[in-house]
């Protein structure tokens, strides 16, 4: 019988322990909801009673037909000497009214006299008592066992005797929790054997986190040695370094290892990125699967191999996790790279043609002085233009300035720019102030052009990127920026680089311009 493992996701619970990550009550119901559509097993939604927040969501959750997840309320084993019925902790978890609870306790022997402050008896009574009541008032029980991996290396008897309570006491299912994630692959593999002959026909999971780099790796060491669960947080939010990342284990289980435990893994990358823009984060590029930079390709050997055969230089094809093959244009491109970035935007570049060589032989110097294409697909159609000789400059540039005034009797700082151009031999001479001088200067070049090229009313800049390179020489360092407009439907980067930051923002602002007139031009 083919191995089932189970994906239980914490990012509402544990993510949100860490910095930087912090969801409303409305955002976490959003966020279940996808978890819920993507095929998660187990979605844990918090602490009930802990704070507003939690109390929403499962007030919520009770209402909700939901399709593939078990909604899963999180607590802890009842308190010392408290008998659980009367602990108010247990009786919010039945409150919830989830049909899976899941509840922590002590496993190391260290955290039981020193944290809490009682007996190893009282210990493995308390886990008993409040995994025997839960079962009994008819819920999935699963035990975490806390820092278990560190309390079995210094008692194994004991710490195999708190979970043992625990399956004793009717846990569905036993956790082992790498809370300090400390652990390397190795040793989670040693003392997982050892708790699958210790637990008999009680299923065990694994709760990683990544201190060591490792959350991923000893998830699926903990897979190897008969896990049947494993926990962790969507893009490996949590505390610290973050938890075991989902988005990498799912994968790996059901395309490396054949273990099929999400049905639309299609999905993942547009998960990830929804759940960075709720908790209002960035998007790692160089995350595995689902980052942009996953199956990025630059080199000019690699390019060309990967256009003759993707899987030379591609682990997986990047739709099954939702994602997509780059091809990025640099100083390390070959003529391959050049001509999938032509092909793509309609431009008749032939292998081993003049233009061509002429196209990847400007890249290379330009990016020698710091351009950077890889995020500016505009810059690099204007390139091609101009070298493919179907470019015709728009306006010839006479002189611009800005300024910017500020003093104590100003309401407010005054950013203004003048513009001198040509445009079909006629000078135009514009002033305009703006939200800062680079604000300033877009509105002063397009008052001198709009006459002559009405459609540029359509478009508006969204981006706007500052980069210093050559830091060590401070002061005179080059700078880089990168400008991004849209026309509501299409986006498109320019870059420009200069030892100054308004020339490096003009020379970006007016490609940016200048394209959107060119490719008008051609329709």
């Amino acid at each position: 019988m083919a191995q089932q493992v189970s994906i239980y996701d914490t990012t509402l619970r544990d993510g949100t322990q860490g910095e930087g990550f912090s969801l409303s009550g409305f955002d976490k119901m959003r966020i279940a909801q996808r978890l819920d559509e993507f095929g998660v097993s187990y979605i844990e939604g918090g602490w009930p009673g802990s704070n507003p927040k939690d109390i929403e969501f499962f007030n919520e959750a009770k209402a909700i037909p939901w399709k593939n997840a078990r909604i899963v309320a999180f607590g802890s084993t009842r308190r010392v000497g408290v008998k659980v019925g009367e602990d108010p902790q247990v009786a919010l978890l039945l409150e919830a009214e989830t049909p899976t609870v899941t509840i922590y306790g002590k496993s190391w022997a260290m955290h039981v006299t020193e944290v809490l402050r009682t007996t190893e008896e009282e210990n493995c009574a308390m886990i008993y008592d409040t995994v025997k009541f839960l079962k009994e008032a008819g819920k999935e029980v699963f035990y975490d066992a806390e820092h278990f991996f560190d309390g079995y290396k210094n008692s194994p008897d004991y710490a195999l005797r708190t979970i043992k309570e625990a399956a004793q006491a009717g846990a569905d299912g036993i956790i082992l929790c790498d809370t300090n994630g400390g652990m390397l692959p190795k040793d989670i593999s040693q003392v997982c054997s050892d708790v699958r002959v210790a637990l008999g026909a009680t299923p065990f999971g694994i709760h990683s986190h990544d201190d060591c780099g490792l959350g991923v790796a000893n998830a699926i060491a903990a897979v190897e040695a008969g896990a049947s669960q494993v926990q962790g947080t969507m893009n490996g939010y949590g505390e610290r370094t973050g938890n075991c990342n989902l988005t990498s284990v799912m994968p790996i289980l059901q395309l490396k290892m054949g273990i099929s435990v999400i049905s639309e893994l299609e999905k993942l990358k547009e998960l990830s990125y929804f759940i960075d823009d709720v908790s209002n984060n960035v998007q790692y590029s160089r995350a595995p699967f689902v980052g942009k930079s996953a199956f990025a390709h630059k080199g000019g050997t690699h390019v060309n191999a990967v256009k003759k055969l993707a899987e030379s230089y591609e682990h997986i094809r990047p739709e099954l996790v939702g994602n997509t093959q780059q091809i990025l244009v640099s100083e390390l491109a070959g003529q391959a790279n050049i001509l999938i970035a032509a092909e793509k935007i309609g431009l008749p570049l032939e292998k081993g043609s003049e233009e061509t060589k002429n196209v990847l032989q400007e890249v290379k110097r330009k990016e020698n002085e710091g351009y950077s294409y890889e995020a500016a697909n505009g810059s690099l159609e204007l390139l091609m233009r101009q070298t493919l000789g179907s470019y015709k400059k728009p306006w010839n540039t006479k002189e611009y300035h800005c300024s910017y005034r500020e003093s104590h009797e100003m309401e407010k700082p005054i950013s203004e720019a003048t513009v001198k151009i040509t445009v079909e031999g006629q000078p135009e001479y514009t002033v305009a102030e703006g939200s800062g001088v680079v604000n300033a200067l877009d509105k002063a070049l397009r008052k001198a052009l709009v006459s002559f090229y009405p459609d540029i009313a359509k478009i508006k800049l969204v981006d706007y990127k500052v980069r210093i390179i050559e830091s060590s020489d401070a002061t005179a360092s080059k700078t880089r920026v990168l400008i991004v407009h849209t026309d509501g439907e299409l986006n498109w980067g320019t870059v420009g680089v200069s030892d100054s930051i308004i020339e490096a923002s003009w020379i970006a602002l007016c490609e940016g311009i200048d394209l959107y007139i060119q490719k008008s031009a051609a329709l």
